[in-house]
């Protein structure tokens, strides 16, 4: 068991890894919203709601539609792929402070599960298309680029099973 930092050091602590089990240090959060949460649902492939009740909107992907009446082609597989990795799960979220909200009111961030970023994920196995939000994912938006692109060439996913790709 680790030992609460000195009370002299509580920056040490937080700069070292954020939080000391039982040390009752709040969770850190950055100006968007919390660093961690737990997965309460996979509302679709690109969009799931926290414990809280926040909805949080994954960063430059976009995963064929599956809610509200709409079945795209590959839909429910990206929707069942984010349920199966993140539900129930505590999740790290990390933003691009320059935009942390979409007109929909819902967190823009990448989200990781076990060490794995969601979002690299769904456009590395052709789940999801890229979609820019501007401002927020600038800085990664080539590499986003370019997992689609290898994931289409591979024909992975819906790349390799839908006549029609509803995101692009």
């Amino acid at each position: 068991m680790a030992a609460c930092p000195d009370v002299m050091r509580p920056t040490l602590a937080l700069l070292a890894g954020g939080l000391v089990a039982g040390c009752g240090m709040p969770t850190p959060t950055s100006t968007c919203g919390p660093a961690s949460a737990t997965v309460a649902r996979a509302i679709d492939g690109d969009t799931i709601e926290l414990a809280d009740g926040k909805k949080v909107r994954m960063l430059l992907v976009d995963t064929p539609e599956s809610t509200n009446g709409k079945t795209d082609c590959y839909g429910h597989e990206a929707a069942q792929f984010t349920s199966d990795k993140v539900l129930g799960k505590t999740v790290q979220l990390t933003y691009d402070d320059a935009s942390c909200t979409d007109r929909y009111g819902r967190l823009l961030a990448y989200v990781k599960v076990d060490g794995v970023e969601m979002n690299r994920l769904l456009a590395e196995q052709g789940y999801a298309c890229i979609l820019y939000i501007a401002p927020a994912g600038t800085s990664r938006r080539d590499e986003f680029e370019t997992y689609e692109s290898q994931a289409k060439t591979a024909r992975l996913g819906m790349w390799g099973k839908c006549s029609v790709v509803t995101c692009e």
